[in-house]
């Protein structure tokens, strides 16, 4: 399993680039993966095909009309298939005592 976090953003776009990121989030949200979107990225979890295939659409969509494109991308495999997004912070918070804004 996959945990993959990416921030994919166009350059020389102007100041505010929250209409690129509705489009990427529109293509992550259709796609079907398990995900979680944070101010700063998005989380996807799957296999690595599957959030791999996602991210390239997403970059696929904003070269279609942007001529330069950055982005930051993390990711954490582990063997097996329990599902992580949730389960690691449940995980830190259990060692804290308490929930965290998450």
């Amino acid at each position: 399993m996959v945990l993959l976090e990416f921030a994919m953003t166009p350059s020389g776009e102007g100041e505010s680039v929250s209409r690129h990121v509705a489009r990427i989030l529109d293509i992550v949200d259709r796609s079907g993966v398990s995900y979680q979107l944070t101010a700063m990225g998005t989380i996807l979890e799957g296999d690595w095909d599957e959030v791999m295939g996602v991210v390239s659409d997403c970059f696929r969509a904003l070269q279609a009309d942007c001529r330069r494109i950055g982005m930051n991308l993390k990711m954490d495999y582990r063997e097996g298939s329990e599902p992580r997004l949730r389960s690691k912070v449940d995980a830190v918070e259990g060692h804290v005592g308490r929930k965290l804004r998450t």
